[in-house]
């Protein structure tokens, strides 16, 4: 399969549904050997099984990118088997929302494991991948709650505004070695990701905003993601930010 990402490897975490897996047939479809990582390998081995049968490459890895020698493991292995690394997607993450008052500890304990240090474990292990090579691309995926925050979705926003932050200061501190960063916000997107919540009232608030609105689809942020990886190596996408065209804020 040939595209504008031809001979460049991918590796897309929480790539067994939703974003991740779009993401994974899109970058595909430009022609990139793929590494899809996620938790569920039975969901994994049938995304594979996809790509390859239209003509793409992917390896998959089963990893919980909580785990740091996980996370560890998925980089490194893919440098090995494929011979180097082009691009990261930080797709992996949870969106337990709920008050803060009486709030589930644990719930807070497990966004911030999935959503600040997956993302830091798996950029922590490529980023001598891609310095050594003189090029790289780290794409984070966010959301709109990483801009605004909202009563209810507090620490989800708190885990957001982290990513964008790390995404700029990375941004800053690898410019000259010639990686570049991106960060993509979606606003609401109708993926299995709404079903994590288990407060009631949030899960409620929740399904009645994709009943009020047209929400985007997986697709949506996949294109928007292939749009940045396909620039000119000079071009650097800082933000990608996209709402359904019915959502407020």
């Amino acid at each position: 399969m040939t595209g504008k990402l031809e001979n460049k490897i991918a590796i897309v975490t929480g790539a067994s549904s939703g974003i991740g897996e779009a993401t994974a047939i899109a970058l595909a479809a430009e022609g990139a050997k793929v590494v899809i990582a996620a938790r569920r390998g039975d969901r994994l081995a049938a995304l594979a099984k996809r790509i390859t049968e239209n003509g793409g490459a992917a390896l998959p890895i089963v990893t919980d990118v909580t785990d740091e020698t996980q996370a560890n493991n998925l980089i490194h292995k893919t440098n090995a088997e494929l011979g180097r690394v082009d691009i990261l997607v930080n797709n992996a993450g949870v969106a337990l929302t709920g008050n803060i008052a009486g709030g589930n500890t644990a719930d807070w304990r497990r966004m911030f494991d999935v959503n600040v240090f997956g993302v830091l474990y798996t950029t922590h292990a490529v980023l001598p991948i891609f310095q050594a090579q003189g090029s790289g691309h780290i794409v984070n995926i966010s959301s709109v709650a990483g801009r605004i925050a909202r009563a209810g979705v507090g620490i989800y926003n708190a885990t957001k505004w982290g990513v964008n932050a790390i995404s700029e200061a990375l941004r800053q501190e690898v410019l000259k070695d010639n990686i570049r960063v991106t960060v993509i916000e979606p606003g609401l997107v109708e993926t299995e990701i709404n079903n994590h919540v288990t407060d009631p009232v949030a899960k409620k608030n929740v399904e009645e905003r994709l009943k009020a609105i047209t929400p985007l689809q997986s697709e949506d942020i996949a294109n928007a993601i292939a749009y940045a990886v396909t620039q000119p190596p000079h071009v650097n996408v800082n933000e990608i930010l996209i709402r359904p065209t019915q959502q407020e804020r």
